[in-house]
């Protein structure tokens, strides 16, 4: 019998992004299950809390089948041991995304050489999303409609009730 080919997509998801969305469906042409696994990072100011991130990511991925949502704390390789998980999977959007990706999977790969990292290119429709700047855009009053699933751009319109919520040519 195969051994269930599980892959994590670690991130703060502070919001979880469309583009984020895509790289994890993609995920799913790879491997039989992609959990999708909120970190806190303490060098970051987080908007949402924990809670608030795998509620809204649980709501934006509930009918996509085989993907798991969960929080982990501490090295990621170890949250992928627990898990069985034989895979990081990562996006990528601009050239300095991969400088500091690689330099993660290269640690992460010291630390554990059984689990690789795959990185997927963004879909070119998303390469500028990101969350800093649907947070800035929100923050500011600009909408984020088509950037975010449906369950992000609620609580970001909670957070910033200035954000206008207008339709995009």
């Amino acid at each position: 019998m195969r051994k269930e080919k599980i892959a994590v997509c670690p991130g703060s998801f502070d919001p979880i992004t469309i583009g984020h969305v895509d790289i994890i469906r993609r995920g799913l042409c790879v491997f039989d299950k992609v959990i999708i696994a909120v970190g806190h990072n303490p060098l970051k100011m987080d908007l949402f809390t924990t809670e608030e991130k795998i509620a809204m990511i649980r709501k934006t991925v509930e009918s996509i089948p085989r993907i798991e949502v969960d929080s982990f704390e501490g090295l990621l390789v170890d949250y992928c041991r627990k898990v069985g998980a034989c895979a990081i999977l990562r996006g990528l959007r601009v050239i300095s995304d991969f400088e500091m990706e690689m330099q993660l999977a290269l640690m992460n790969k010291r630390l554990c050489e059984k689990i690789d990292t795959f990185f997927l290119m963004t879909d070119y429709n998303h390469l500028f999303v990101s969350s800093t700047i649907v947070k800035a855009t929100a923050a500011a009053g600009g909408s984020v409609e088509g950037l975010v699933p449906q369950p992000a751009l609620e609580k970001l319109m909670e957070k910033f009730p200035q954000m206008m919520k207008k339709q995009h040519p």
